[in-house]
């Protein structure tokens, strides 16, 4: 085994072990809330809002993430996440108001939680690998799945037990004693240990190393891309209104299922291990669905990933009628299976289309859309319930946000620019 293959999974292997547990403690809102509810007594949707306000805070501070990156690398960014996730949740304990729920649980957990989540290792994530870049990113994102099914039973355990406060210590303590000692073997890109990426060892300028063997447009590809160059792309604003959408539907039914679940008749045990197993079902489809967008393209799998939170939703409202085990099944193996896709992409599509020495605050730049749309999400849906008494509106909406964010990246169209490595002719 090559240093520059081994150290490439090393990478991934820490992006794993931080994302597994940096995602499920943002995740972990959705189980705090109901007893957050029944203690305060809060609206629906002023208590939703704390989540959906630290996705906005994130927003505004994604473009300097970027950035950031592309100044001072990953271990930077990774480290300053855990600080404020843990600082985040070692405070939320102190929560006697709202705006102290939306400064502990959202501005400090969600601001960590971009460093530490998808956003953050998208980053930096592709420049590691190119032939194999969506195995490599579903594998390390498939980490939230195997953490989900580790980390939120047992926070539901010690939130029965011992309350949600002392299951907020729980987890902050347990985010600074893992994460920042394992994030020091972060680096930003393989060239940075004189390495290439895919674990080539073939000297760069070489015949075997031509990095452009996979560019369908090569005008395009020649573009030193800058945010402002991007900006000006239709490109660009596609896949802004792609993953917003796509954002929207995701987090809208994370944060809410396990209360609509609850009412609908499931036990709360039950809803958090439903909470659980959507992450868990997502492991092997976030794998297979990477593994399968190296072979045939970033768009058609984007759309089963949309087609999966269409699916999902189509589930919730049914099993408002009829709370089956079979519905319930269908609901959590639509959303993790095909929705969870979405995370093996979401950093290939724009690495595609805008690589380069900007990528980072590009792509800082794009999560923006993301952001603003996972932390609509929550707050639409609890508002809507609020103002109709129920979730038929707010999901059927989010429905048709999964068709708009399928079309939207289809527009962008990354395959006409450059081709996955399954769509690369052989040699002759």
């Amino acid at each position: 085994m090559t240093l520059p293959f081994f150290y490439g999974w090393v990478i991934v292997a820490v992006a794993f072990v931080t994302m597994g547990v940096g995602v499920n403690a943002r995740t972990a809102f959705s189980l705090l809330f109901p007893p957050i509810l029944d203690e305060f007594g809060w609206e629906r949707g002023v208590t939703a809002g704390a989540f959906s306000f630290g996705f906005l805070v994130s927003a505004v501070l994604s473009p300097s993430l970027g950035r950031l990156m592309d100044r001072r690398g990953p271990r930077v960014v990774i480290e300053l996440g855990v600080g404020l996730m843990a600082a985040g949740l070692l405070l939320a304990p102190l929560v006697r108001q709202p705006w102290h729920l939306y400064a502990t649980l959202g501005v400090l957990v969600g601001g960590g939680s971009v460093c530490l989540g998808y956003t953050g290792h998208a980053l930096f994530l592709p420049n590691w690998f190119v032939r194999r870049r969506g195995l490599a990113i579903s594998v390390a994102y498939s980490g939230v799945g195997v953490g989900s099914i580790i980390l939120l039973p047992w926070l539901q355990d010690l939130i029965g037990r011992a309350g949600w406060r002392a299951s907020c210590w729980a987890l902050g303590i347990l985010i600074l004693a893992l994460l920042a000692p394992l994030n020091l073997l972060l680096r930003r890109r393989p060239e940075d240990l004189g390495l290439e990426p895919d674990g080539d060892d073939t000297p760069p300028g070489s015949p075997a190393a031509n990095r452009t063997a996979n560019v369908v447009d090569l005008a395009w590809a020649a573009v030193d891309w800058t945010l402002g160059r991007a900006m000006r792309t239709a490109r660009f604003w596609w896949i802004m209104v792609g993953y917003f959408c796509g954002l929207f539907a995701w987090y809208a039914v994370q944060v809410h299922q396990t209360k609509y679940l609850v009412e609908i008749g499931f036990s709360p045990t039950d809803a958090a291990w439903a909470l659980g197993f959507v992450s868990l079902a997502g492991i092997p489809g976030q794998i297979a669905l990477g593994h399968l967008s190296d072979r045939i393209g970033r768009e058609w799998v984007w759309t089963v990933g949309s087609l999966g939170f269409a699916l999902c939703y189509v589930a919730l409202l049914l099993l408002r009628h009829a709370p089956t085990p079979t519905l319930l099944y269908l609901m959590v193996v639509s959303q993790g299976m095909l929705g969870y896709g979405l995370t093996s992409v979401v950093g290939a599509i724009p690495a595609e289309i805008f690589q380069g020495r900007h990528y980072g605050t590009i792509f800082g730049t794009l999560m923006l859309a993301s952001i603003v749309g996972g932390a609509a999400g929550p707050w639409v849906t609890g508002a809507l319930y609020d103002a109709t008494g129920s979730y038929t509106l707010a999901f059927s909406l989010a429905i048709g946000a999964s068709v708009l964010s399928a079309v939207a990246i289809w527009l962008a169209a990354p395959r006409a620019v450059r081709a996955v490595a399954g769509r690369v002719p052989r040699p002759t």
